[in-house]
Parts: C-alpha cells; sequence; structure tokens
C-alpha cells in the first residue's frame, strides 16, 4: 500500500518486475485518473498489481471495527479463562446472604418463641395468682360463716370497725378494696378475658399506648391490693378467733370456780341437771390432719363451748341471781342478830332485801315449788327446790303466783314483796339452804357477781 497525495505523476512508474525493460512513455491522459479534488487524501491498497483506494471515513471505521473485535475477543478469552472463578464467588455471595438471610428469620422466630413463652408463662402465673385469690376469699367467707355461728357471741370477723375519719384517711391513702361489713371478704370481679395483657386501674390517657411491662406491673399491683386486703382480713378473724375463745375460756374458769367457791359437786348437779329432749345418731368430731390455725383454734372454741354449755345448764340450778331487780340494798345480813322484836341476840337466816310493797320476787334458779302459801313468822312463804339438796324461800310476800308441783325457770315472778308474818315493814326474806341447813346468800351472789364479771 503506498500512499499519494495529489494525482498520479506524470512520470511512469519503476516495478521491480520491469528490470531490463524499457519503460515505455504512457501518454498522460491514456490511465490516468480524474484529477481528485485539490487537497483530497486517501488511502490506496496495492495487491498483486491492484490497488484499492480507500477514503478515511471508511479506513477508520475498518480500523474501529477491527479494534472492537480484537477488544471483544480479548474479554471473552479473559471470561472463558476467569469464569470459573467469578461464578464461584457470585454463587458464594448468594449462598452468603442466603445464610444471613435464613439466619435473621430463625433469630426473628426464635425472638418471637421467647416472647410467646414469656406470655404463657406471665399468663399460667396470674391465673395462678388469681386462683389463690379466690380460693383465699373461699376460705375466708367460710371462715366469717363459722364465726357468725358461734352462738352468743357477736362476732362478725373483725374487732372493732375504725372510726369512720379513720376509715375514710386509711381508705383514701391506701387505696386498697374494703371488706364487705358483712362477711368481711373482699369482693372483686375477675378480668373476662383473663389474661396477662391487662391494663392498670390508672385512668386511661388518650392517646397513651402502655407497654407490656407496664401492663404486667399494673396486674402485679392488683394481686399484690388483693392479697394486702385478704391478709388483713384474715388477721381481723384470727384476732376475732381469738378474743372468742379468750373470753369462753375465761368463763369456762370463772364458771367451774362458782362450784369450787360454793363447795358444790359439780358432777352430782350435773348428774341432776334436767335435760330437754334432743337426740340423733352419734357422729364423732374429728379434726382433718392437714386442718390450718384456723381450723385447730375454731375446733377448741367449740370444745369449749359445749363445755360452756353444759355448765350453764348445771349452773342454772345454782341459786346465785338477785332476788329483786335494782341495786342491792341489804336491811339485815345472815347470822347473829339483835331479835327486832325480843331485843335478844338470834340468829337471822337469811338476808332481808330492801323494797317497796308489790314489787316482783323472781326465782335465783331454776327449780320445783314445793311449798306456797302461809309459813308462821315467814308469812306467805314460797319455797322452790333446785336439785341436789339446793333450795332457797322468799318470806313476808304480799301476793304468791305459783302454787306446789310448779316447774320455775330462772328470773320467773313468784310473788311480790310485803310485809307479812313476823316483820317490821315491807322487805324481802330470801334463805339459801344446803341439805335443809341455811347458809349465807351472799357466798352465792358473790359467787354469781365474779361470774357475770367478764
Amino acid at each position: 500500500m503506498s500512499y499519494r497525495s495529489g494525482h498520479y505523476s506524470e512520470y511512469p512508474q519503476h516495478h521491480p518486475h520491469n528490470h531490463g525493460k524499457a519503460s515505455a512513455r504512457r501518454p498522460a491522459t491514456s490511465h490516468a485518473s480524474p484529477p481528485a479534488s485539490h487537497g483530497q487524501e486517501g488511502y490506496t491498497l496495492v495487491h498483486a498489481g491492484k490497488q484499492v483506494r480507500f477514503g478515511p471515513v471508511v479506513f477508520w471505521i475498518v480500523v474501529g471495527t477491527v479494534t472492537v473485535l480484537g477488544m471483544w475477543s480479548a474479554a471473552t478469552a479473559t471470561y472463558f479463562a476467569f469464569r470459573d472463578d467469578v461464578l464461584t464467588r457470585l454463587i458464594a455471595r448468594q449462598a452468603e446472604m442466603q445464610y444471613a438471610y435464613e439466619d435473621r428469620i430463625a433469630e426473628l422466630r426464635a425472638k418471637v418463641d421467647r416472647t410467646t413463652s414469656r406470655q404463657l408463662l406471665d399468663q399460667e402465673q396470674f391465673d395462678q395468682k388469681l386462683d389463690q385469690i379466690m380460693r383465699r376469699q373461699t376460705t375466708l367467707e367460710s371462715r366469717a360463716t363459722a364465726l357468725g355461728a358461734i352462738p352468743d357471741q357477736q362476732v362478725t370477723g373483725s374487732i372493732r370497725a375504725p372510726s369512720r375519719g379513720a376509715a375514710a384517711t386509711d381508705s383514701a391513702s391506701s387505696g386498697t378494696p374494703k371488706p364487705s361489713p358483712i362477711s368481711d371478704t373482699v369482693i372483686f370481679v375477675a378480668p373476662p378475658d383473663r389474661e396477662a395483657r391487662l391494663e392498670s386501674r390508672a385512668p386511661v390517657i388518650a392517646n397513651a399506648q402502655p407497654n407490656q411491662f407496664a401492663k404486667i406491673q399494673g396486674v402485679d399491683s392488683v394481686l399484690v391490693r388483693l392479697q394486702t386486703s385478704l391478709d388483713q382480713v384474715e388477721g381481723r378473724q384470727m384476732a376475732a378467733l381469738s378474743s372468742v375463745e379468750d373470753r369462753m375460756e375465761s368463763r369456762v374458769r370463772r364458771m367451774r370456780g362458782v362450784f369450787t367457791d360454793l363447795g358444790l359437786d359439780m358432777a352430782q348437779l350435773e348428774a341432776a341437771t334436767p335435760r330437754a329432749g334432743v337426740g340423733g345418731p352419734y357422729v364423732p368430731v374429728k379434726l382433718a390432719p392437714d386442718a390450718g390455725a384456723f381450723e385447730r383454734q375454731l375446733y377448741r372454741i367449740n370444745i369449749t363451748r359445749a363445755q360452756a354449755e353444759r355448765l350453764n345448764r348445771t349452773l342454772a340450778l345454782v341459786p346465785y341471781r338477785k332476788p329483786v331487780i335494782g341495786e342491792v340494798e341489804f336491811t339485815s345480813g345472815f347470822g347473829v342478830r339483835s331479835d327486832p322484836f325480843l331485843g335478844r341476840p338470834a340468829m337471822h337466816t337469811g338476808l332481808d332485801f330492801r323494797a317497796a310493797t308489790g314489787d316482783p320476787v323472781r326465782a335465783t334458779a331454776n327449780g320445783k315449788v314445793i311449798s306456797s302459801g302461809w309459813a308462821g313468822g315467814y308469812g306467805r312463804m314460797v319455797e322452790i327446790d333446785h336439785g341436789n339438796g339446793l333450795s332457797t324461800r322468799y318470806g313476808h310476800l304480799s301476793e304468791i303466783g305459783v302454787k306446789v308441783g310448779d316447774q320455775i325457770k330462772i328470773g320467773q315472778v313468784i310473788g311480790a314483796v310485803g310485809s307479812t308474818g313476823r316483820s317490821t315493814g315491807p322487805h324481802l326474806h330470801y334463805e339459801t339452804r344446803i341439805d335443809g341447813e341455811a347458809v349465807d346468800p351472799q357466798k352465792f351472789l358473790r359467787a354469781g357477781v365474779r361470774l357475770s364479771a367478764g
């Protein structure tokens, strides 16, 4: 390929194949191309005596095409040479991304499982606490019923209600639910869904979303307040039960002391005590092995109460009460005195109670009328036999309201105060006798005062 500028030379060309040949002059216009435009350049490709002329644009297009093809070939060769490494890296990258994604999914699942497990555990704990509170409330209600069933004891399960101001202050400060005044137990309503996701009892604030921890803390706070209230109720019930037991035991001791002070045979009096029509199958009282302190104390109280009832029935035959109502004033005591009519020393076998004519005279113990009418110096007199050698006499009556053979109850009116018989004025002559022998009635009256003191 040769490069020429301008136009063909007018001189013949020298070729190596024409050595030794005479060059013939060619006419200037025989094979000459038309002259190119002035200033135009080109590229000529000569091969085997043939010439191909290219313009500059076509030439550079061919060169660029060849260059691009070469580069593409080089790139393709490089790709096929290193494609295994590239694919390996791409696969490893994809696997790493997949593993990371799976690890994230597994972590999220584990977190959800932990949250669910914690919620289930909180739910189970809440249900257990709520069931425990419900069982405890039922127990306290049954205890309140048992306390209310104790006869002759004004027991409601509480010691003493605080003052209204103190109660209001305590309620306002603590915010604890107060027990019912009837059963002394806390009344509350369980949540409808019984779930751990309960809201606190605090006022709901608009657009406020309490977190799970705050909700759980609110539920725990409510349960703690309920437990505290039940503890207070249980404490009051135990204190009331202890007070009842102390009073009963003290009364039993005093009743036994009456028999000791009077020198009476309690067993003999119990055997002579009349019994009403009672009966039924024998069912022994048994205390459960797992009984708590309340049940054991209630069992002791029931035993003591049975003893007190038996002693009460026996003491109903002992004349330790007053025969007249009101303040007691003696005009003459038991023992040796100066006879009011003769002025000589004489034995006074009873007590003279100051009273007005017509005042009611009452029997001091249960018994049966064995004498009713005029009896010498006694005037109108009533004598009641109380059994086991005990008897009482009521003299100088203005009226008699009973007859021989009548069964008399404690406190029953048997007559009226008067001044019949050997008497200087209206009063009641009262005697107590053991096996027919007169004894000082004040001994019985003092025993009655000690018995009623508690």
